[in-house]
């Protein structure tokens, strides 16, 4: 294994109390998390600051019932449901094996307040009922927001993390964007002082 990143200052400024869990989960992502295929060799050196971290500094954007779309190794979801333990989440990932690791760390954190369900954003039954619903590195913004945006109610957000070239994905999804009612989309920066390299988010309210 790759040696494994030393956790920085930032990490208990971010998640507070939760910074245990915080710790065994990237403990684990690291121990296992190459060799179950949930992350890449170059990862490990990484993990907090370019994953872990980049996830949790989205978590004050949050509340009520969330979704985490195409969940894969929990990030951001597993990450987010550490740092927001009043918020309810639905971690949504059709692979066997990543839903397999998901359930197992969601056992072994003991959080309450996840939901994992084994299945594509496409198959939810569930109508537009959560508050918000996210993504990572899932796919470019136009092919998100028809994934995403059927699960939120009226009024309520997508939350997309993203990376760069954030303001020319929204450019390039403008017709998803309109034909699927969201508005306001804009980014912003979450995490500034905190981390090197803030996080990028794509928000935007549903409206129907």
């Amino acid at each position: 294994m790759a040696d494994f990143e030393a956790e920085p200052a930032a990490a208990a400024e971010i998640f507070g109390d939760r910074i245990d869990q915080a710790r065994r989960f990237t403990r684990a992502l690291a121990d296992e998390g190459e060799e179950r295929g949930l992350i890449g060799p170059l990862e490990p050196p990484r993990l907090w600051t370019r994953h872990v971290l980049n996830s949790a500094v989205a978590a004050p954007l949050f509340s009520g019932r969330a979704a985490d779309v195409g969940s894969g190794a929990g990030l951001p979801g597993l990450v987010l449901a550490i740092a927001r333990p009043d918020v309810e989440w639905i971690l949504i990932e059709p692979m066997e094996r990543r839903v397999t690791w998901l359930n197992e760390q969601v056992a072994a954190l003991g959080l309450a307040n996840v939901e994992v369900l084994r299945a594509r954003a496409e198959e939810w039954k569930r109508g537009p009922i959560l508050d918000a619903a996210t993504a990572r590195a899932v796919s470019a913004l136009r092919t998100l927001v028809p994934l995403t945006a059927p699960l939120v109610r009226d009024g309520g957000e997508l939350i997309l993390l993203k990376g760069a070239g954030a303001a020319n994905e929204i450019e390039a999804a403008a017709k998803p964007l309109r034909k699927f009612g969201i508005t306001d989309a804009r980014v912003e920066i979450v995490g500034e002082g905190l981390l090197a390299e803030p996080t990028r988010v794509v928000r935007g309210t549903v409206r129907r």
